[in-house]
């Protein structure tokens, strides 16, 4: 397809569960229902009594989509398994004892779900400290238990199973139900909360490599050595949960998982039972999610400590200023207090009519000294505080956007939202101050952060873009989905100490737009955009701006 538009590629983030959560709700059923009926259907692996596995993925399915979609999709908890048991027939039994076993797996799940989103449990579906990752954990099991018991005791009651065989049963449906949500909702939840995943790198394909080659060791050597060798898997989980955190954590411990299902079938003969090393894998599940909580805690309270830092240096600076404004008051009253006084002695003989024509033209020419003192003082000031061009140097558009992206990305993950970057291909460089020209775009983007953060979760969008202008300048616009700019700020003026937010010192905008003039471009509010938008221009790197 042609166009007259430039070429753009589009840069976005990973998606979020706020798009997620915004889908049609029958769609989103629907991917629910095809979802459970697969991961049942590929996880029919070494069944036991009545079609027990030691594997049940659909189960964490669940209860991640009901802490996603809250309690208005709680009807399809109950859909799912008696949708799957009519597709699959995998353990067919009578319509009364299947009706007991769907009643029981959905009412099970239903109360965990419900139970998690009571506002008084503060659970958070992000997962983003050890508290709700030990709440999961204690809900799962306590509904795992409910569940397999229940199932279980149906089984019995109808003379399916031995009563003797109680136990043993249960605890493998407890394994299995417990294994596939460790490993599934975790990942589902971790995924589509968070404005990130794990970056694939060199490290982490080193990674992908310990587990496949621990896996190989286990499953390679003889049948009674391989429980020992179990614990070889424990190596690149403990790594990546190290080196990444939860993310990388939940992604290490599925592809474990689906390591050990495969071994399982394509080495069926096991000299130890399959629920022996479901039981270790739940144990490396549980050991390497806390290890990744523990870490992701520990990166969010240094950055916390950097922020708090950042404060007390903002205060300090608050402080240096009312210091400065102090010290610059007394320079500048000193002067303008003795011109006055002898612009009045002036005043005074010209009203007397003193011809004293030598005295007059001293008096005056001292009042000249004081106010070119005063001159002198504002002359300083300004070179002080003037902007540096001696640290400019030649930078992609690009560079500048996702450095600054990543200075805001905290405070875009604590209101989930997702910036969308759409930068024009092969745009020429600026040769700018960096630092500058992300400060400026730094101030944008928290303006947009606060515009959006107290507006519809669902609705919340920021997005920057880059492309060329006219006359060799690259344009960028930084456009939130906020209730835009009041009236008073529709202006391209932007008076300093003029703020919209009570805290705010009012200088944002102002030394926004000192620094892009200052590099040779323009800075405007876009009065016909939606929202808030602002946009700025950079004079290319061939006409630099010799300011």
């Amino acid at each position: 397809m042609t166009t007259s538009e430039p070429t753009k590629t589009m840069q976005s983030s990973p998606i979020a569960h706020l798009r997620i959560v915004s889908l049609p709700m029958i769609i989103a059923g629907i991917g629910y229902l095809a979802g459970y009926v697969l991961l049942d259907w590929i996880s029919f692996v070494e069944p036991g009594p009545v079609g027990i596995t030691t594997w049940n993925p659909p189960t964490g399915l669940s209860l991640a989509f009901g802490l996603l979609f809250g309690r208005r999709v709680i009807p399809l908890l109950f859909i799912g398994p008696l949708l799957s048991d009519l597709t699959l027939n995998q353990s067919p039994v009578p319509w009364s004892i299947e009706l007991s076993f769907v009643t029981l797996i959905g009412s099970g799940y239903s109360i965990a779900v419900l139970l998690l989103l009571r506002p008084s449990l503060r659970f958070d579906s992000a997962l983003p400290s050890m508290r709700d990752l030990i709440l999961l954990m204690l809900v799962a099991a306590l509904s795992t238990a409910f569940v397999a018991s229940g199932f279980v005791g149906v089984t019995v009651l109808a003379g399916l199973l031995p009563p003797n065989e109680f136990a043993a049963a249960a605890f493998r449906y407890w394994v299995g139900d417990m294994i596939g949500i460790m490993v599934v909702t975790p990942f589902v939840l971790i995924v589509l909360t968070r404005n990130r995943v794990l970056r694939i790198s060199f490290e982490t394909i080193l990674q992908f490599a310990a587990i496949i080659a621990a896996l190989a060791i286990m499953f390679g050597y003889a049948e009674e050595q391989r429980f020992q060798l179990f614990y070889v898997l424990f190596l690149p989980i403990v790594w990546m949960a190290l080196r990444s955190g939860s993310e990388g954590a939940v992604l290490g411990i599925l592809i474990t998982q689906l390591g050990l299902i495969s071994g399982v079938m394509l080495f069926p003969v096991f000299g130890h039972d399959v629920l022996a090393f479901q039981v270790l894998m739940l144990i490396l599940t549980t050991t390497g999610l806390i290890v990744g909580e523990l870490v992701t805690e520990r990166r969010r309270t240094e950055f916390q400590l950097r922020l708090h830092r950042d404060s007390l240096a903002r205060v300090a600076q608050v402080a240096g200023m009312g210091e400065l404004t102090v010290a610059i008051a007394h320079e500048l009253n000193q002067p303008l207090m003795a011109a006055r006084t002898y612009t009045r002695l002036v005043e005074d003989a010209v009203s007397s009519g003193d011809e004293d024509r030598t005295m007059v033209a001293e008096t005056a020419k001292k009042a000249v000294a004081q106010v070119e003192r005063a001159a002198e003082v504002v002359r300083s000031l300004r070179a002080l505080i003037r902007l540096d061009s001696s640290n400019r140097a030649l930078y992609s558009v690009e560079r500048i956007i996702k450095e600054t992206l990543a200075l805001c990305q905290p405070d875009l993950d604590r209101i989930h939202a997702v910036p969308r970057t759409v930068i024009e291909s092969d745009l020429k460089p600026v040769k700018v101050d960096i630092l500058q020209i992300e400060q400026v775009l730094l101030n944008l983007l928290h303006n947009s952060i606060e515009a959006i953060g107290e507006i519809n979760a669902v609705n919340r969008a920021i997005v920057i873009e880059a492309s060329a202008a006219a006359a060799d300048f690259v344009e960028i616009r930084v456009t939130d989905s906020g209730p835009g700019f009041p009236p008073d700020l529709l202006s391209d003026s932007f008076p300093p100490f003029f703020s919209t937010k009570a805290e705010g010192l009012g200088f944002g905008l102002s030394l926004c737009k000192s620094i892009v003039e200052a590099h040779g471009g323009r800075f405007w509010l876009d009065r016909d955009a939606k929202g808030g938008t602002v946009r700025f221009t950079i004079p290319a790197a061939e006409i630099l701006y010799n300011g």
